[in-house]
């Protein structure tokens, strides 16, 4: 019984190391894309083509009223 016991936990040990060992492995959207890297670049390119054209309206601020100096 104590050989049956061993063998079982050798083998489900082998079998759970098998299935590790595939689950180690990066899935595809880890791996880098050279046509995904290109885009990125190509749209970050664009974004500051874009922040150097672009041109700030300076900010409509209402005048100041003066402040009432006499006590009411």
């Amino acid at each position: 019984m104590k050989n049956f016991c061993v063998a079982v936990t050798l083998a489900t040990a082998l079998i759970g190391g098998a299935f590790v060992g595939s689950a180690i492995a990066a899935p595809p959207t880890v791996v880098p894309s050279p046509g995904y890297d290109a885009r990125l670049q190509e749209q970050r390119a664009a974004l500051q083509r874009a922040e150097a054209q672009r041109r700030y309206e300076p900010v409509y601020r209402r005048p100041h009223k003066p402040h009432r100096r006499t006590p009411r």
